[in-house]
């Protein structure tokens, strides 16, 4: 794999920008320039050869607008340059574009799973986007150890073990996790906790768990206990259900009562695994079941996931830039992204054709091999993409079809009073348009110690919290919680504020230093609001940010009495049965919220830090090896050099560092 570069004017910083963000920008930029866009192509194009690959095409400030792959690399750029055959929103793309960025694969698969790849990491605008990016958890049954652990495990799947999943969530996880510590009696602590027992836990009391840690049950016994959990996550459960009958009815007759309620237990427990399945997906196998329904401009996909004739949860994606795009070409580019960080299954059930369906299947194939699957080898297996037509599998996909459009019916229907609320908001505070972006602000501190600003940022659709920023106070006197706003507000506006002077937002990488908010939510009274409106003042952009503050009015105490403070000393309220207060409300918890949070994190922090953590050239290592050789850090820094030099670990150059560090002054 190889990459070329052509016409670049700098690094891209796609990576660190937000799509809806950066759509806003490019589309409200500068006079687009057709011509030059299709001139920049023409000129990669004499570059080209007809080979594999992926292309990026990148604005003025180097961002990634649109990722695209090609059989051959060479006729597909050249299309872009035939603007009479482009749609409109094609034609804004090549308006926008300045370079081009490519890379040549060794073959059209590979450059499949790349784009999805690139796709992912710069979130282009003029992609489709899977809306959802969080990582699946699943469940792992770690091996490395004579008595394995189950767990939850979440990200890069680098410990060795049988890995099950996806689950929707966290919460279908730790609900399934609880059942098997039930029906199996495996040990979810870990090694540390595992092997420094010298009496069972909670756990074993409960009966969740088998107390190998003191020798309550031997290895022979707990891996009979292991083999049992694969059969049952790896689709045996009835066999494993009826092998636990038979011991029980076996133990009954030998009159072990005891023995016999243990199984029972387990019993129930499996029953309960296999009864809170909210889809029926018998026969089924291991497969994942997309489903799509479109309506209104908007466009929801219904996933289902099935291992071993299990539902292991639900979950509806809501994909972005979806206009003028075929439904199938949309269902495809999710697939492939959300397949980039989840190995698929070797059965995927969709509800209509697929572009280059083949192609997809031997890309995620290959992608199967790449990674390492399940029992650690790199084999790989055969994915197959299909229309279920009949019986059992057709059933689950209608049942998959009405979950999306149901899903779709509850976000155009929340999505609408999400868009009445903002135009009362708009009409409330007297704004010429509905808020795209409200920024909320808020400061968290113990009488001026540890002080914490916060921004956190809603948009038409809820929350953005990948947009939440944090602001440690460096210069606001003790307790002066107006000197704290004041400090925030000109961290968060004086670059921008300044490319306004010079006409240029410079490309920078953080896009809070390039994005103006529709309104700022200042949490506080009129103190507040004047702290911010004379900051606003000095950098000279007053006029251009709409700001209120909300207070909780004479009645401090109570929830509903809020009173919105305005720039020119106006106060408002609402009914206290307004569903826009109860809105406003909300904005004003999350970020309270944040900052709350982000004053005990740092707050934590400073508890365990120690004054070694200041020295340049010690790591924990040789902290470590430093405190216990001289007890504590206030020993450390009364030690003589010699006393340094005979601490383990502690060379004489390191020595003469902690040693200066101390009696610099002397």
């Amino acid at each position: 794999m190889t990459e070329e570069r052509a016409q670049r004017p700098h690094d891209p910083r796609g990576a660190e920008r937000f799509n809806e963000d950066r759509a806003a920008y490019t589309v409200a930029s500068a006079q687009p320039d057709l011509e030059a866009g299709v001139s920049a192509i023409r000129e990669t194009v004499k570059t080209l050869k007809p080979t594999p690959g992926v292309y990026r095409m990148l604005d003025t400030r180097g961002d990634v607008l649109y990722v695209g792959k090609a059989r051959s690399l060479k006729a597909r750029v050249a299309n872009y340059t035939q603007v009479s055959n482009l749609t409109n929103r094609l034609q804004r793309m090549v308006s926008q574009c300045r370079a081009m960025e490519i890379v040549t694969t060794n073959s059209e698969a590979e450059a499949l799973l790349l784009e999805a790849q690139f796709i992912k990491r710069f979130r282009p605008p003029f992609n489709v986007l899977l809306r959802d990016d969080k990582s699946f958890p699943f469940i792992l049954l770690r091996q490395g150890h004579d008595f394995p652990r189950i767990m939850k495990h979440r990200g890069a799947r680098r410990a060795k073990g049988n890995y099950y999943g996806p689950f929707a969530s966290a919460g279908s996880v730790n609900t399934t996790i609880n059942a098997l510590q039930k029906l199996f009696l495996l040990r979810s602590c870990t090694d540390s906790f595992f092997a420094n027992r010298d009496r069972p836990c909670l756990l074993y009391q409960i009966k969740r768990c088998s107390a190998p840690c003191v020798g309550r049950i031997d290895a022979e016994g707990y891996d009979r206990l292991v083999r049992e959990a694969k059969d049952f996550l790896g689709g045996k459960s009835s066999a494993v259900q009826a092998q636990m009958e038979q011991q029980m009815a076996k133990a009954a007759e030998e009159l072990d009562f005891e023995t016999a309620a243990i199984l029972r237990d387990r019993l129930r427990a499996a029953t309960f695994i296999q009864g809170s399945q909210a889809v029926n997906a018998a026969g089924v196998g291991d497969a994942d079941v997309f489903a799509l329904a479109h309506k209104n401009g908007q466009i929801a996909v219904q996933a289902f996931f099935i291992r071993g004739g299990q539902n292991w949860g639900h979950r509806a994606f809501f994909p972005r830039n979806t206009a003028d795009q075929e439904d199938g070409q949309v269902l495809a580019d999710v697939l492939l992204q959300f397949y980039e960080e989840v190995p698929p299954p070797r059965t995927v059930l969709v509800d209509r054709e697929l572009p280059e369906q083949e192609l997809m299947e031997q890309a995620l194939g290959e992608a199967t091999r790449l990674s390492s699957g399940d029992d650690g080898k790199s084999a790989g297996y055969k994915v197959a993409i299909s229309i279920p037509q009949r019986g059992d599998r057709r059933r689950l996909m209608e049942q998959a079809q009405r979950n999306a459009v149901e899903a779709l019916d509850r976000r155009l229907a929340e999505s609408g009073t999400k868009a009445k609320l903002n135009r009362e908001l708009a009409e409330f505070l007297e704004l010429s348009e509905p808020p795209q972006r409200i920024e909320v602000y808020d400061n968290s501190h113990i009488q001026g110690a540890k002080a914490v600003g916060a921004m956190v940022v809603a948009g038409p659709e809820g929350f953005e919290k990948a947009q939440y920023r944090k602001f440690n106070i460096k210069t606001a006197q003790t307790n002066d919680d107006f000197g704290m706003m004041r400090e925030v507000m000109e961290r968060r506006f004086r670059k921008l504020a300044e490319d306004v002077d010079a006409e240029d937002s410079g490309g920078r990488k953080n896009s809070h230093e390039t994005i103006w908010p529709d309104l700022l939510l200042i949490d506080g009274g009129k103190g507040q609001m004047s702290s911010v409106m004379s900051v606003l003042e000095e950098l000279g952009i007053a006029d251009r940010v709409p700001t209120i503050a909300i207070a909780k009015g004479p009645d401090h105490g109570r929830e509903g009495r809020e009173v919105f403070h305005f720039p020119d000393g106006r106060e408002k309220t609402l009914p206290v049965n307004s569903p826009l207060l109860y809105h406003l409300q909300r904005l004003r918890d999350e970020v309270h919220r944040y900052a709350i949070g982000a004053h005990r994190a740092k707050r934590s922090r400073a508890i365990t830090a120690s004054p070694l953590d200041e020295i340049p050239g010690i790591g924990p290592a040789r902290k470590r090896a430093l405190l216990l050789h001289f007890g504590t850090a206030g020993k450390v820094r009364a030690a003589s050099l010699e006393d340094l030099q005979r601490a383990p670990g502690v060379s004489e150059a390191v020595a003469q560092t902690i040693y200066d560090f101390y009696h610099a002054g002397g």
